[in-house]
């Protein structure tokens, strides 16, 4: 049963997580010759303010 974590900046629409949780699903199945079924996917969204690069938050 292969768990797979993603942290995202907020803002995706609910289309496009479930575009995105269906290919990662896809391509992990694939890879890992196991059923679909099988696969967890866990998105963490993390708000702009509480993410930082290079010293620099995103909200910035």
């Amino acid at each position: 049963m292969p768990t797979i974590t993603v942290q995202l900046l907020e803002g995706r629409t609910l289309e496009q997580k479930r575009h995105f949780v269906k290919a990662i699903t896809d391509a992990a199945a694939k890879t890992l010759d196991c059923n679909p079924g099988s696969i967890h996917v866990i998105i963490h969204e993390i708000r702009k303010e509480d993410w930082a690069t290079g010293g620099k938050l995103w909200s910035d």
